[in-house]
């Protein structure tokens, strides 16, 4: 099997965390594109195991969490039988969770935006926390049972809903309407009012838009495989939180919440593979 020297992965995987394509990856690098998927694909899923093990016994005291939409191989309406019966196509939801102090993504969930998924999603939160915590999501109605399967009564939690104004004309169709204010629901526990807010998991969201080029509206930049899909954002939330020094922190997420003592390089994170891939010294194909 084709294997790439330490120094040309990193290369190609400081460019997908940055926000580029696999195309423009190749383009860049002259790397094979399927060289490159499969480089992600493997990375992701030793950043997965990676995470699992990292992500336990978390000091968080306020998570706030939301869901993230995208899609897979085609659109929800344009998913016909054949297509559903050869792959898994259409909407994809992120579920994720940050800690608003360290700004950490604990964990996170692919998959769809029903109780099923909100249910596992908050039992796999809960069982990374040290300590309770205080909870903010939006007003998604599937969250309030999922959550008390999960801590039951040890937690502190509230709801925050959006008022919106009037939907826009059609010229501006892709943009969200106007939030005119916002109305804070106490629901289990007893939840600062103060800290009852999802600005910062809704900033983590944009973040993933700027961040994975898949996640980008109105292009035709979409993941055409689910497997894909879900070890860019296993890279992604990797880097995240071990590589990239937040702005407002001046170091990583990670250690910030006291859970690394160093700011991972991308050659670091590319040697997360050394665990998990069989010994091989030959050369990677490399396209012209």
């Amino acid at each position: 099997m084709n294997r790439l020297d330490p120094a040309r992965r990193a290369q190609v995987v400081r460019c997908l965390v940055e926000g580029n394509s696999i195309r423009s990856t190749v383009r860049m690098t002259g790397v094979a594109k399927n060289t490159v998927a499969k480089l992600l694909v493997e990375l992701g899923a030793a950043c997965t195991v990676f995470m699992d093990g990292a992500m336990r016994d978390l000091p968080c005291k306020r998570i706030q969490c939301d869901e993230i939409w995208s899609f897979v191989y085609a659109k929800e309406k344009n998913v016909t039988e054949q297509i559903a019966e050869k792959q898994v196509a259409g909407s994809v939801w992120t579920w994720t969770a940050i800690d608003a102090d360290s700004k950490l993504i604990p964990c996170w969930l692919i998959g769809k935006r029903d109780a099923g998924c909100a249910t596992e999603f908050m039992q796999d939160l809960a069982a990374r926390l040290a300590n309770r915590v205080q909870l903010t999501t939006d007003g998604l109605k599937v969250y309030l049972n999922a959550i008390i399967d999960a801590f039951a009564d040890d937690i502190d939690y509230a709801i925050l809903h959006k008022v919106y104004g009037n939907e826009r004309p059609d010229a501006a169709r892709y943009s969200p309407a106007t939030c005119i204010g916002c109305e804070k629901q106490e629901v289990l526990g007893n939840p600062d009012a103060k800290h009852v807010s999802t600005s910062y998991v809704e900033r983590a969201n944009l973040s993933m838009r700027m961040s994975m080029r898949r996640f980008t509206r109105l292009t035709n930049a979409f993941s055409k495989k689910l497997e894909n899909h879900a070890a860019m954002v296993a890279v992604y939330f990797t880097w995240y939180n071990f590589g990239r020094r937040h702005q407002t922190l001046g170091t990583s997420p990670a250690i910030a919440a006291g859970i690394a003592n160093h700011v991972w390089s991308v050659d670091e994170m590319v040697g997360l593979l050394a665990a998990v891939e069989p010994k091989s010294t030959r050369p990677a194909k490399v396209s012209n």
